[in-house]
């Protein structure tokens, strides 16, 4: 690693180490995802393939229901409270609503 000399060195060598440990949280956050999603569907497949219908209860679907509970508050610490409507998302519909109006206007 190249020495840092000065203030902006270690202003940048702060922001790449957070934004490593950013990417590796985003990256934890997937794969957590894909499990959940692969072993739900194992569970959902074997619930249905080896009972019948009128057998099927919540807590056949209880480990998905309280695993998506950890999931989203899994999310929740990875992207923050503007998770759904964020910043851009904001931005976006505002735009698209003055829009739809001019459009509306002109009629």
């Amino acid at each position: 690693m190249e020495k840092l000399e000065n203030k902006e060195d270690y202003k940048k060598y702060d922001d790449y180490l957070r934004a490593k440990k950013h990417v590796k949280e985003v990256k934890g956050f997937y794969i957590h995802l894909a499990v959940y999603v692969l072993v739900n569907i194992f569970i959902t497949f074997n619930s249905i393939r080896y009972i019948h219908f009128e057998e099927i209860n919540f807590w056949m679907f209880s480990p998905a229901f309280f695993w998506g509970i950890g999931l989203f508050f899994h999310a929740y610490g990875v992207f923050g409270k503007h998770l759904l409507f964020n910043k851009e998302w904001e931005e976006r519909k505002i735009r698209e609503f003055m829009e739809k109006d001019n459009k509306d206007l002109w009629k």
